[in-house]
């Protein structure tokens, strides 16, 4: 017979995975609505740009809008998750997030764009570096290497609100459906919010202020009300190094892959724009098995070889002689780059909770706006097959990064 005792510690042992499995459906739903709501509104800054009359350089420094504030914001939000808690953060920034994806459609100018975007990018990152920071906690209660799976729902948003986007471009105007983005995103906020916002995982209590994280025990290597310091702020800091190196192909990926596969390799436009969706299906299907590549590998080995895979496929695909090699070469480099981000946003998490979640996610998406940009102007100076060897490099730097970090790595998270 099972003792009353030994029924008690069972209840409580299955209430507690309800909980931690009510709080991951509700984690995973935000991150799933930030990527929703953030392709939206990609797919519709041609007819935003119509709206306004902007040149092109000055819409490109509006754009920069939603990155400036993304950047500003990181840092801000570390301390904010130690204060309030990582899970009221994320409601509140999710919240600012979808209620500002309706703004630019209503700019009338180029500096009135920039304004609204810099709001955008304010939620944007905050909702990253506040629902990442979550995310670590839960993975410390679980006890199982689940961080990609947050960021595969982010990929899947994606291709919805793109795909979305596409079906209703010519049916609705920009205004009604940037709309529908922000109260179809508020309802999954609401929804999923009042789940993070009452529940608690590990040091992150919903009750209030003082809630920390649960990495928030190694708070030694963090300097008071700063950035961490010490090792562990060396360590994190090689960590967004990593992670830079990965955004750095995505956003070179997003912007140039289609202009290389018309320019360089001949391709019709419908083939060139599949280009970015190869990879983009690739990176969705390798973070999907990123838990069970993480549980095999574990995180030193599984960046090693993420990197490799990334370097290897992108010299196929920037130097291939024919499309089809070359769009092998964009799915390889897709599944290479999938879980090098997520793995060291999760890893600076845990050596120094919300604030190495912030500092490595800047540093990290410091590769978002310099790719596409560098690429550009190597493009001009040599080729643009030339330029995208720039990804490899990078991805190569990753992986012998990884592998040279991988006892101290192994020693900070022990």
């Amino acid at each position: 017979m099972i003792s009353p005792g030994a029924g008690g510690r069972g209840a409580d042992q299955g209430a507690a995975a309800r909980q931690l499995l009510r709080v991951r459906v509700a984690l995973t739903a935000f991150f799933a609505v930030d990527g929703f709501v953030f392709a939206g509104w990609v797919v519709r800054i041609p007819d935003v740009k119509e709206r306004t009359g902007a040149s092109p350089s000055a819409l490109g420094l509006a754009l920069l809008g939603v990155s400036v504030g993304a950047v500003v914001t990181m840092t801000l939000t570390g301390r904010l998750c130690q204060r309030y808690g990582n899970h009221r953060v994320t409601v509140w920034a999710g919240a600012l997030l979808v209620a500002s994806v309706a703004l630019p459609a209503h700019a009338g100018s180029a500096v009135a764009l920039g304004a609204v975007l810099l709001l955008f990018g304010a939620g944007f990152g905050a909702v990253n570096v506040a629902a990442n920071s979550a995310a670590v906690d839960l993975v410390a209660a679980v006890r199982r290497p689940i961080m990609p799976s947050f960021h595969a729902a982010f990929s899947l948003g994606g291709m919805l609100g793109a795909g979305l986007g596409g079906l209703v471009a010519d049916r609705l105007g920009v205004a009604r459906h940037l709309a529908l983005l922000a109260a179809l995103g508020m309802v999954v906020v609401v929804w999923a919010g009042r789940t993070l916002w009452r529940e608690s995982v590990g040091g992150d209590p919903a009750a209030g202020p003082g809630a920390g994280s649960a990495a928030e025990g190694r708070g030694s290597g963090a300097a008071s009300g700063g950035v961490p310091r010490g090792s562990v702020g060396w360590l994190v800091g090689v960590l967004g190094l990593i992670a830079l190196c990965t955004t750095y192909g995505e956003g070179a990926m997003a912007d140039w892959s289609a202009l290389h596969l018309k320019e360089t390799l001949g391709a019709s436009a419908g083939v060139a724009a599949a280009g970015y969706s190869v990879f983009a299906m690739a990176m969705t299907v390798g973070r999907l098995t990123g838990s069970a590549v993480l549980a095999r590998l574990g995180a030193t080995r599984a960046l090693v070889a993420g990197g490799a895979l990334g370097a290897a496929g992108m010299l196929l695909g920037a130097l291939a002689p024919t499309l089809w090699l070359a769009l092998v070469g964009f799915a390889l480099t897709g599944l290479g780059l999938a879980n090098v981000f997520p793995i060291t946003i999760g890893t600076a998490g845990q050596l120094a909770g919300p604030r190495g979640v912030a500092m490595a996610s800047t540093i990290g998406y410091g590769g978002m706006l310099a790719g596409p940009v560098a690429i550009g102007f190597l493009a001009d100076w040599f080729s643009l097959s030339a330029a995208l060897v720039t990804v490899a490099v990078l991805s190569g730097v990753a992986a012998v990064t990884s592998w040279g970090t991988r006892e101290a790595l192994r020693r900070g998270t022990a």
